[in-house]
This record gives structure tokens, C-alpha cells and sequence, in this order.
């Protein structure tokens, strides 16, 4: 479902049988901390410097990767042929969780085989950076393999002939639901594999950021018609959903971070989502800087982290 301003981080149940690194922990060292601080004890200073999580992965798409995002200065050099940001939501999150090390290979265009396989000549597959000491993994997957970036761009052309109308949604019917089942048994292998190579780790499945609003649209600044704008939205909600489905019954956290009202439609300074001609430094149809420190905020209140 929609996420709603007021909609609770949920709390993460692992399932019997597999032994997985609790959210909890990462709220631990600043329980201790505040614990020490109050009795005075020396050992204080130390432990305000211990990282919540020693090695942090971030396997995704574009969706993680923020191309064309603002850039910080000083910041981790970023994957430059995967149009990766240094200002995208894992070296957020990193800063904010003061982890150990963040080994970020997400990558623009990235789809689930990358995982198993280069994407480039001299980028190993993604699932090559984990190893058994990685203790937080964000993964953020699988909009590339049901192809929504080759959906809008039909649905876009199809606009012009009836902007009012569904031309989009009358070409396709129920094709977005059977590619979305489709894509169920390569999802779930995704994160069953995950949990094998790095059994101690926790294990955040993120959703996608809303494209669309719930009706009407606001063509031609986004080409979508406007009966096609709720087809497209409710196809997103799917996928969302199933990805949920999928990943918890692996042993991870979703993280929900669909909220209304900062879709691509929206002012510049409100949306989280660039249109198709960006008003902010990000790629069209992607999110922009307000929307990774969004993505990172919903990780942390899923970790249970406070707010820096």
C-alpha cells in the first residue's frame, strides 16, 4: 500500500529457521551511549564513535545509483560509468549511521542478471561485494527487468494520440500484471542468495519512489494520457508490493518509501521524482537530491535509527 505521512515504521520479523542480524541493533550503541553518559563513565567518548554497522553494501539500480544527481565535494569517490552519484541515498545513510566502510556498486541501467554477472568489462557482478563480515545491505532491484523506462516512453508516444484518453493502458491490459508475477522466483533467488553470502547481515529490500500521482497527471509536462496516469500508477504499487512479498519471505525488511504527494507532477521543490525535463540536477524520470535524503530517512526509520 501507499505510504501516508503518518504510516509507522513496521517492525521486522525474521523467520524461524534462518539466523538474521537484527534491525534493533543498530539502535544499541546510542542506547549505550546515552546509558554511559548518565553515569559518567569514561568509556563514553569511545563509545560515541563505534559504527552501528561495520560494512555496508548498496546493491541497485538507478533508482539507488542517482544519476546526474548534485554532487558533494569530498565526498566517496562515486562508479562514474554507472552514472553514480556521490549523493545518492547509501552515502547518505553511511554518513548518518556512521558505518565502518560502505561499498556502494549500484549502477544505472542495472538489472537482476548484473547481479550474477559484469554489467561492464571492469565492474565485477554486484553480489561479489558482499562477504560474510557485511553486516547492512540495501538492495533496490528489478524496475529495470520489468522495464518501466521502455513502458513510459511507449506510453508517452501513444499520449499524443489521445491525451485524454488510455491509449496505453487499452494497448497493454494485463500484461503488467503477468510481468510482474513473472518476475517473482528471480526475486526471491535475489535475496535467497543475498542471506547465503552474508548470513549476519540485515537485509533492507527498498521500494520505488512514486512516478505518478493517482489520477490525472499533468501532460504534456509529463507525456502521460490522462486514463493511462492511474494504469501506471496502480502498476507500480504491484510491483512494489511484490517485491515486498518477495524479499520478506527471504528474511528481509521492506522498506516503503511510495508516499503520496512528491510524485513528478509536483512543484520542483516539493517532488522527489524529476518529469521528463528536469527543474532539478537529476536524470528525467528519476529521483532527484530531496528525494535520496527521502530514501535515506525511510532506511533509518526502518532501522530504528534516530534522526541525525
Amino acid at each position: 500500500m501507499p505510504r501516508t505521512d503518518d504510516t509507522p515504521a513496521r517492525n521486522f520479523h525474521p523467520p524461524a529457521g534462518r539466523p538474521r542480524r537484527s534491525v534493533a541493533r543498530a539502535i544499541v550503541p546510542t542506547v549505550a551511549v546515552l546509558c554511559l553518559s548518565l553515569i559518567g563513565s569514561p568509556a563514553a567518548a569511545e563509545e560515541v564513535e563505534e559504527a552501528a554497522f561495520e560494512q555496508y553494501v548498496a546493491l541497485g539500480d538507478s533508482f539507488t545509483a542517482g544519476p546526474f544527481v548534485t554532487e558533494e565535494a569530498n565526498a566517496q569517490m562515486p562508479l562514474l560509468g554507472c552514472l553514480q552519484s556521490s549523493a545518492n541515498y547509501p552515502k547518505f545513510l553511511a554518513e548518518e549511521l556512521g558505518v565502518g566502510e560502505l561499498i556502494d556498486v549500484s549502477c544505472s541501467g542495472a538489472v537482476m542478471s548484473h547481479f550474477y554477472e559484469a554489467q561492464f568489462d571492469d565492474q565485477p557482478p554486484q553480489l561479489d561485494a558482499l562477504t560474510e563480515d557485511t553486516d547492512l545491505v540495501t538492495v533496490g532491484i528489478a524496475g529495470n527487468d520489468f522495464g518501466f523506462a521502455d513502458l513510459l516512453i511507449d506510453c508517452a508516444k501513444r499520449s499524443i494520440t489521445n491525451p485524454v484518453g488510455s491509449p496505453c493502458a487499452d494497448h497493454h491490459g494485463d500484461e503488467l500484471d503477468e510481468r510482474i508475477e513473472g518476475l517473482r522466483d528471480e526475486v526471491s533467488t535475489v535475496y535467497a542468495d543475498i542471506a547465503d553470502r552474508s548470513p549476519n547481515a540485515t537485509v533492507l529490500s527498498v521500494g520505488y519512489l512514486q512516478i505518478l500521482p493517482e489520477s490525472g497527471g499533468c501532460w504534456p509536462g509529463v507525456p502521460i494520457s490522462r486514463g493511462d496516469v492511474p494504469f501506471l500508477d496502480e502498476a507500480q504499487i504491484a510491483l512494489n508490493e511484490m517485491l515486498r512479498e518477495e524479499s520478506s519471505a527471504q528474511g528481509a525488511a521492506f522498506v516503503d518509501v511510495f508516499e503520496r504527494g512528491h510524485d513528478a507532477c509536483q512543484a520542483a521543490d516539493t517532488r522527489w521524482v524529476e518529469g521528463v525535463i528536469p527543474d532539478n540536477e537529476a536524470a528525467p524520470v528519476h529521483p532527484n537530491r530531496a528525494g535520496m535524503e527521502a530514501t535515506a530517512a525511510f532506511v533509518r526509520d526502518e532501522l530504528g535509527v534516530p534522526a541525525p
